[in-house]
Formats: structure tokens, C-alpha cells, sequence
């Protein structure tokens, strides 16, 4: 062979294969095969096969390729790890990016797009790390739409409300596995918009609302400003962050680490390493609801403390501060806050409370925001939107949760406080101002004096700083610990297994609260409950089961310790229980308008709800369940939604209750089965009550039987006169299939107008809870979003449950065919 010819060829060959390996792109002829890379136009970012730390596994992913640090910043197959080097990456018939083994033919990852001509679908690699699958030049597909545990700029998280693409960080699992990890970082959009740090669904840290210039919960990040720009977006198409570094040459980007740490992250050149300049969660304080309801996290000195918000006080004084954040404060007094001469305290330098429960006005400045709380009996507090959004208020409606104080930054909120601590506080702070006179005079009258001078004004200075620090006024700060004379006696519950921080009353607190029993307000199958009223005025409701009630020892410890650890706005409030000899009661908030099916199912009350109260209740079941399955520090299975377990406050306020039949479930548990079938008839799964399979699913069935009876005034176990074997069910589903929809409007309702299109709506999403197979049903998130959102809907299935046999009993419908009635608009109600 003529070596002076085979050495060209070879170095033609090697120089071919350095051009062919250092293209950005990725075309049906051209694949990436492990051993070789594609470089972004700027060779920021590198494209290929890598094994993550000690790991011997192969990886597709995205790393800068730059820097000496080797730093990955997305992975395609994280939860499908190749054995060898075989791997490849290729465009397909279908026009998908496929990742395969080259020893199988099933795919490893593959994007998932619409069929389409491969000749015109290519991939790129962009400078900015973003891998997009193009079609004739449009994109199809991008990474940014799907990131793993790293933020980089430009890169959007949150949600698409017209796709229903929700756009999140996930960690790895550890440095050395990248598959799907247990932290992530996205943006709630319940109440207003936060952005959370999730272990599983139970938020772990809570970096605020966006404020216009940055995130309300981080105002250190905000210090940074000038090395960043910042896009937020929130409108009917989407909710979304991104961010951009002002000077392109700085390398910097944001990760989720496998502990739940997020950390923002430059790139020192000299140094050659990545160096922190800001994380999060900072300290305990940060750790959600760390204080419990109505707390507040203070850190002197390298100390974490709680405080309470003015008017409040430790719900234990023993140990009132909790890990599980189920200890927090309760009202000092009891007087109503309702027109009762009640008003506001501030209370500065402080991350505001969790907005789920809040609302946004627009077009309000700080008195008129004031003055709409006021008037709203409902509003725990309020506080001005931040420092761009200009004359926009935020009012909070439930609980006030999460808050922490701030050295620098932060900002005030005024909190809603009875007649009494108003006038306290307004004496206490005339006493303040007139020791500050005092200062003065003493001051001036000493200015030759120049030491006397300097140490006064030190002092002074000292004063300001250290209330400042304290996140609120001295004089109304909650230090208290011991409950008031008139508290009613508590012991610790230390019997079943329970746990033992549960206010205990004994029995004579309760027997003299409800006078002996004698203010009976219902009764079940599980017994009694009576109105009472505590020695210090708190209205009380007494959950009495009787001998023969089927909730146990074990149901009743399993509903105490269940519900003592939840707090929401649309869940009944436990305060305690009480076991005496043979007899064992709750003891709940007492809600005066009793419970939902009081009303939908009577003649003479259900015109006391309108459409509009109705579809608050609704919503706020939908929220409170949704609570339950994903943003609760637990994950629960209700199994027993009913219309007489939705009781009513005195704003008619929703609120969930008999937790007797929940079930907890692990985090990543998304079923389980049951020998014991147990619930209500009409308002369980065909999964459950055949098979005895339970999940949150489950209660989504419940949950859409729940609508369509609000909707119809009817209970699903009652029957059509005209078509005598259909239930409420499948007299829905015959109207909905004929366009008809609007027929099972309740009368009561025709005598007002009501949105035809939002009832509609309202019953599809009935539908879609109530299908046959549980994957067919949406989640609890899902209905919230459809419920909040203007968006199309999917056509229902046909739902189980709908005919009566002979026997009288319920019969599945399986295999049910797919609706296809018109998404038409009703502009005229016609009489029935």
C-alpha cells in the first residue's frame, strides 16, 4: 500500500469526522452515537453522552462545555439509564427525537410530537443550551419546555394555561444518579401565584409572590438586580418566570440540588469553580409554616424563634412551637371580628403570608385596600402589592401562614385585630411616643452634656433597630406563657397512640360547654352533635359517637390525628377531642349554617343559594380536596365526600369535614386496596365499591357526583319520574349527550339569571370526575385549573352508575362511548 497516499486519506477522514462532531445539528442522516458531541454556534454548550460521577451508566445530555467543570444542565433519559455506549440519538420516520440502544428497538426517551415529514425536521443545539426540534423552521419541541434541575437564562418556569404545560425543576437523586429526585421548584397558582420548593407535594420553602422586581419572599435576591433582568408573565395564556444576565459574558445559572436546595450559581473563570451567591432556603426560618398558623419566625443571633401576629397568642404554651407546624397561634379573644369596632396593626419588615388564601384588587392604594378588609369580615389582613405593581392590594381571606421576619427588606402587612387589642395597642403606643418626648426633652435639656447626649441617642438607636428587627412593635408583641384564667382545661392526650400534643378536654369542660348536652344540632349514624360554648366565648360544635356508632377507637384517633394536622380555609377546624370512659367526642369550630345538603336538597332553603354561592362552594370544596391530595404536609384520601360532610361558615364558606375513613398515603403511593369497603352509596368510585381500590381518584369520582347534585338540587340517589332507571347520573348524562345540559338546572335557580355557559362548564367538569376508568379522570389540580380557567374542555366518557337494576341496585356501565356534543353557546333558557 502506498503510504503516501493512505496518509491524506486518513487525515481527510479524522478531519471530516472533527467537522461532522462539532455541528450543532441533528438531521435524519446525521444521529449522535456515544463518542460524539454536537457544539452549540458560540461553543457554549455541548450535546451528548456522559456518566454523572462515580455512576458507569449512560446519559443523553446538555453540559456547558466551556469550562473545566463539567456541568450538566439537562438530561433526556434520566429515568432510563443505558448499560453500555450504544446509545443514539436519532430523528425517526415520525419526525421524533429518539433515543435508543442500539440493541433494541424500543425507545429509551423520544419527544413525543405530532407525525410529520422527516425531511423537513431538524435539531439544533442553541447558545443558549436550549435543544429545539424544528418543522419546516418552526419549533416543535424544546428542552426549555422540559428542564430537569437546572435553571438557565431565558428559561421559563410555570404554567401554560392554554397546553396545560407546567414547566418545573425536578433534582436529581444524588450526584451521581440524575433520575427524577424528590425535590422540586415551580410556581403555584392557587390564590395568587407563589413560587415553592416542594419535597414530593408538601411545600418545603416558599420564596413569595412576584412583586415587580423580584420574588417577595427572597428581597436579598433583589440586590443582585443589576446583574439580572427578570420577565414574570400572568394573564389568561400563562403564568411564567424567566430571567437574563444584563452582561452576556457572565456565566451563571440556578440548581436544585438532591437535598432541595436552590442554589444561584457564577462561574468563576479564575478560580476555575462554580461560586454561590445566593440559595435557598437560607436558614429555619424559611422552612414553610415553620411557626404554624398566625406565627412568626424570628432569627436573633443565629437563634430561630417564634412569635405570634398581634392579637393572637401560642395555641400551647407548653410547646407551641412545632417541626410540623400544627402548633402556631390562636386568638387572644374571642368578640367577633365583624363591624365590632375592630381594626388593623401593623407589623413591618416581613414575608408576607401565603397569598393561596389571598385575593389581588386592582386600583385600590393602601387606605381604600384598608377599607375593602374592613368590610369583609372574612379578611384576616392585607398589605400593598410591592414595590411596581402600582395601586394594586393584597387581602387574605383564611389563615395566615408562613410569615418570617427580615433584617433588611420585607415589607408590612396590617393584620386584623379586635376592638380591645386596637385600643391596647393605640395606648401603648401613645405610652411609646411620650417616653420618646421625654427622650427628647431630657436630651435638649442636657445638650452641653455631651456624653449624656450620645449615650441617649445610642440608646434610641438601639430601641428603633432592635423593633425593627422584631418584625413588628414591641408593646403588641405576643410573649405570653401561660393561656388566660378562663382558657378551658387541656391535658395532653396520651392514650391510643396518639399523639401526644392534641388538646385534651376533659369531661367536665365539655359537659358544662354544652350545658349538659342539651342543644342538640344533628344526628347520624355515628351519632350526636351539640352546640356548646367554652368558658372564654368560643362557639364550639361537639362530635358525640355514640355506642353504636361504626367509628371505633381506631376511626376516631385516625380522624383526630388526621385533621389536627391540616390547615385550610376550606377544612373544618379540629380544637380537640375528649375520651371518657366509654363515651369519645371531637371538639370543632362551630359553623352556624350547618351543612350543604341542609339546603340543596330542601324546598325551602336551596333558593338561599344562588349560582353564585354556588359555585363558591364548589370551588372551595375543589380547593380543599385539592389540599388533601398534593399541598398538605400529608397526602389523604378523604373517602367519604358528601353533600353532610361540606359544612357552611357564616360567609357560607365551605368547609370539609369527617375525616373518620381517610386514608394517609406515602408520598409516591398512588393506590391502594381494601377487604372493608366503607363510604356513602351514590357517591363512591365503581373501583372502590366493586373492588375495594382507592386513591385520590376516588375522591374526584365523589367530588363530580358532589357537583351535579349542587347543580341539580338533587341527590344522585334519587330518580328521574320520566325515566324511572336512570339516578341523577344518568339522567345528566342522557341531557348532556342530547344538548340538553341546561336541564338539570335546580328550579330555584330560574327565578334569578345565571351564567348558562359557566354551569355548562361546571357540569362537564362533573362529567369528567365521574367517568368509569380513574386515568380518565382529571386530578383534583386539574378541576381547579378547568375550574379558574376559561380553557376547552376534553369530551366525557360515559360514566358508571347510571341505571337502576330491578333489584334496585346501582349497575356499571363499562366501556362507555365518547361524548361529541358542541361546545355551542346558549343565549335563550327555555321553559321546561
Amino acid at each position: 500500500m502506498n503510504r503516501a497516499k493512505t496518509l491524506p486519506s486518513i487525515l481527510l477522514i479524522v478531519f471530516i469526522h472533527q467537522f461532522c462532531t462539532s455541528l450543532d445539528t441533528i438531521t435524519i442522516n446525521q444521529p449522535i452515537v456515544d463518542g460524539n458531541i454536537r457544539v452549540s454556534t458560540g461553543e457554549t454548550f455541548a450535546l451528548g453522552f456522559f456518566s454523572p460521577g462515580k455512576s458507569s451508566y449512560r446519559y443523553l445530555g446538555i453540559w456547558y462545555n466551556k469550562i473545566s467543570e463539567k456541568s450538566v444542565v439537562w438530561v433526556a433519559n434520566r429515568d432510563s439509564p443505558i448499560n453500555d455506549t450504544s446509545g443514539v440519538l436519532s430523528i425517526n420516520s415520525h419526525g421524533n427525537l429518539v433515543l435508543n440502544n442500539r440493541y433494541q428497538t424500543t425507545p429509551l426517551w423520544f419527544t413525543n410530537v405530532s407525525a410529520l415529514p422527516t425531511n423537513n425536521c431538524i435539531a439544533q443545539l442553541l447558545e443558549s443550551g436550549n435543544l429545539v426540534l424544528f418543522h419546516s423552521g418552526s419549533a416543535i419541541w424544546q428542552s426549555f419546555e422540559h428542564p430537569t434541575n437546572t435553571l438557565l437564562p431565558n428559561l421559563k418556569l410555570g404554567l401554560d394555561r392554554r397546553t396545560g404545560l407546567n414547566r418545573f425543576l425536578t433534582s436529581w437523586k444524588s450526584s451521581d444518579d440524575p433520575d427524577t429526585g424528590n425535590f422540586s421548584v415551580r410556581i403555584n397558582p392557587e390564590g395568587y401565584p407563589q413560587l415553592f420548593i416542594y419535597e414530593g407535594h408538601v411545600p418545603k420553602c416558599r420564596a413569595g409572590y412576584w412583586n415587580g422586581v423580584g420574588w417577595s419572599g427572597v428581597p436579598f435576591m433583589q440586590k443582585v438586580g443589576f446583574i439580572f433582568s427578570y420577565s414574570y408573565v400572568n394573564n389568561e395564556n400563562e403564568i411564567s418566570y424567566s430571567w437574563n444576565v444584563v452582561n452576556g459574558s457572565i456565566l451563571t445559572t440556578g440548581v436544585l440540588n438532591e437535598s432541595g436546595f436552590f442554589h444561584r450559581l457564577k462561574w468563576h473563570e479564575d478560580k476555575g469553580r462554580w461560586e454561590e451567591f445566593a440559595s435557598l432556603p437560607r436558614d429555619q426560618c424559611d422552612s414553610y409554616g415553620l411557626c404554624g398558623a398566625y406565627g412568626n419566625c424570628v432569627r436573633r443571633n443565629g437563634e430561630i424563634d417564634c412569635t405570634c401576629l398581634p392579637g393572637y397568642q401560642p395555641k400551647s404554651p407548653q410547646e407551641w412551637y412545632r417541626k410540623d407546624g400544627s402548633g402556631g397561634c390562636v386568638r387572644k379573644n374571642q368578640t367577633a371580628l365583624c363591624r365590632n369596632g375592630e381594626g388593623f396593626v401593623e407589623v413591618t419588615n416581613v414575608k408576607a403570608p401565603d397569598t393561596s388564601v389571598a385575593r389581588v384588587l386592582a386600583n385600590l392604594d393602601l387606605k381604600a385596600c384598608k377599607d375593602e378588609c374592613l368590610r369583609n369580615c372574612s379578611c384576616t389582613a392585607y398589605a400593598s402589592m410591592g414595590v411596581t405593581e402600582g395601586s394594586r392590594c393584597l387581602t387574605w381571606y383564611g389563615d395566615l401562614l408562613d410569615t418570617r421576619v427580615f433584617t433588611e427588606g420585607g415589607q408590612s402587612i396590617y393584620v386584623r385585630v379586635d376592638a380591645l387589642e386596637l385600643a391596647q395597642y393605640a395606648n401603648k403606643r401613645k405610652d411609646l411616643l411620650a417616653r420618646k418626648g421625654i427622650l427628647v426633652i431630657m436630651i435638649l435639656s442636657v445638650a452641653t452634656a455631651v456624653s449624656s447626649v450620645v449615650l441617649f441617642s445610642y440608646c434610641l438607636v438601639r430601641r428603633q433597630k432592635r423593633l425593627s428587627q422584631n418584625g413588628q412593635h414591641e408593646m403588641f408583641t405576643s410573649s405570653s406563657s401561660t393561656l388566660p384564667d378562663d382558657h378551658p382545661r387541656e391535658k395532653e392526650l396520651d392514650r391510643s397512640g396518639s399523639d401526644p400534643h392534641l388538646p385534651f378536654f376533659d369531661i367536665d369542660t365539655i359537659v358544662e360547654a354544652t350545658d349538659n348536652f342539651s342543644n342538640k344540632l344533628g344526628e347520624g349514624g355515628f351519632g350526636s352533635v351539640y352546640k356548646g360554648q367554652l368558658s372564654n366565648g368560643q362557639e364550639i360544635a361537639v362530635k358525640r359517637l355514640s355506642k353504636q356508632s361504626g367509628q371505633g377507637i381506631k376511626e376516631f384517633m385516625n380522624e383526630v390525628q388526621l385533621i389536627s394536622k391540616l390547615q385550610h380555609r376550606n377544612l373544618v377546624r379540629l380544637f380537640g377531642c375528649c375520651i371518657h370512659k366509654e363515651d369519645k367526642m371531637l371538639i370543632y369550630e362551630y359553623l352556624p349554617n350547618k351543612s350543604l345538603d341542609y339546603f340543596i336538597f330542601e324546598k325551602s332553603r336551596k333558593q338561599l343559594l344562588d349560582w353564585k354561592k354556588r359555585f363558591e362552594i364548589i370551588f372551595g370544596v375543589a380547593r380543599g380536596v385539592l389540599y388533601l391530595h398534593q399541598d398538605s404536609r400529608l397526602k389523604i384520601i378523604h373517602r367519604d365526600l358528601k353533600a353532610s360532610n361540606i359544612l357552611l361558615d357564616a360567609s357560607m364558606e365551605p368547609k370539609i369535614s369527617d375525616f373518620g375513613l381517610a386514608k394517609l398515603f406515602k408520598e409516591h403511593q398512588i393506590e391502594a386496596i381494601t377487604k372493608q369497603v366503607v363510604g356513602t352509596y351514590g357517591y363512591m368510585s365503581p373501583e372502590y365499591a366493586m373492588d375495594g381500590l382507592y386513591s385520590v381518584k376516588s375522591d374526584v369520582f365523589s367530588y363530580g357526583v358532589l357537583i351535579l347534585e349542587i347543580i341539580s338540587g338533587k341527590k344522585n340517589t334519587e330518580y328521574d319520574k320520566e325515566s324511572p332507571s336512570l339516578n341523577l347520573i344518568g339522567n345528566v348524562w342522557k341531557l348532556w349527550r342530547e344538548g340538553k345540559g341546561l336541564d338539570i338546572v335546580d328550579y330555584s335557580l330560574l327565578e334569578h339569571s345565571y351564567p348558562c355557559e359557566e354551569i355548562l362548564r361546571c357540569i362537564q367538569i362533573g362529567l369528567l370526575c365521574i367517568q368509569e376508568h380513574p386515568a380518565d379522570r382529571p386530578t383534583m389540580l386539574e378541576v381547579v385549573f378547568m375550574l379558574g380557567n376559561e380553557t376547552s374542555l376534553p369530551s366525557p366518557k360515559k360514566p358508571a352508575f347510571v341505571f337502576r337494576t330491578q333489584s334496585g341496585q346501582e349497575s356499571l356501565i363499562t366501556r362507555g362511548e365518547v361524548c361529541s356534543i358542541n361546545d355551542c353557546i346558549i343565549t335563550m333558557i327555555e321553559g321546561r
